[in-house]
């Protein structure tokens, strides 16, 4: 089993960390950060959350993604930079699966997760546009196709950057939802059956540590979110639905 593809709760704490610094460690441009001491009890945290390592490479990206923005002046990052980030993109891993907290747990991240809360939706409408339209160039041509139609009803939603309150709130989120649901269903159709069994593999890998917890129709609702999810994420796709969580 190939670690970066293997869930967290099955991979030894020590083994974890130390894909974690690989992966580090390219992000900056080979500079090594050991992660040892308290870099150490933080990531062996994730893995005792069963943050999977995909998911947690995930969220290294995000913080990197804003810290180029700043410019090519940049230090080496270190991990716990990336904690929140990490947190983040976990919880929206787990709610995507439905995956359920532990007893006892609460939203570990909550920095990106409130911000979400508190944006506009028709903020969101804006980014989710620009987002699209710039994923639509080298589409496969099907895809192409879905992400043309989704910009014209996200622009027509978007109603000229007016704010959507009320029932036309309610029915626009609920729009979102359903156009986000064709995404996903539309990604899966340009995977190959290879491809198509790796994700559901990797699905089945990063959800183990759960299944304790989960009914064999939650798991099977779980796994193919999971599948969803990944297939969006090689794709580049950008998420259509509004979280108002």
């Amino acid at each position: 089993m190939d670690v970066g593809d293997a869930p967290a709760g099955g991979v030894d704490p020590g083994r974890y960390c130390r894909e974690v610094e690989r992966y580090l460690c390219r992000k900056n441009d080979g500079h090594l950060i050991r992660i040892v001491g308290p870099a150490f009890e933080l990531v062996s945290g994730w893995a005792a959350r069963g943050i999977p390592l995909r998911v947690a490479f995930e969220g290294i990206d995000r913080f990197f993604e804003r810290y180029y923005r700043k410019g090519p002046r940049r230090r080496p990052v270190h991990i716990s930079f990336c904690d929140a980030d990490v947190q983040d993109v976990f919880e929206a891993w787990r709610r995507a699966t439905g995956v359920p907290a532990a007893a006892g747990e609460t939203d570990a991240g909550g920095g990106e997760a409130r911000r979400r809360a508190r944006a506009s939706l028709t903020k969101h409408l804006e980014r989710t546009i620009a987002a699209v339209t710039a994923r639509r160039a080298g589409a496969a041509p099907g895809l192409d196709r879905v992400l043309d139609q989704i910009v014209r009803e996200l622009d027509v939603l978007r109603g000229g950057g007016r704010p959507l309150r009320g029932g036309a709130r309610q029915e626009a989120v609920e729009r979102l939802r359903e156009l986000d649901a064709r995404l996903s269903a539309e990604a899966r159709l340009t995977l190959s059956p290879d491809e198509s069994d790796a994700l559901m593999r990797q699905a089945e890998e990063s959800l183990a540590p759960f299944r304790g917890r989960m009914p064999e129709d939650a798991w099977q609702a779980a796994r193919g979110a999971a599948v969803d999810r990944a297939a969006r994420a090689a794709l580049r796709l950008p998420v259509i639905a509004f979280d108002e969580a």
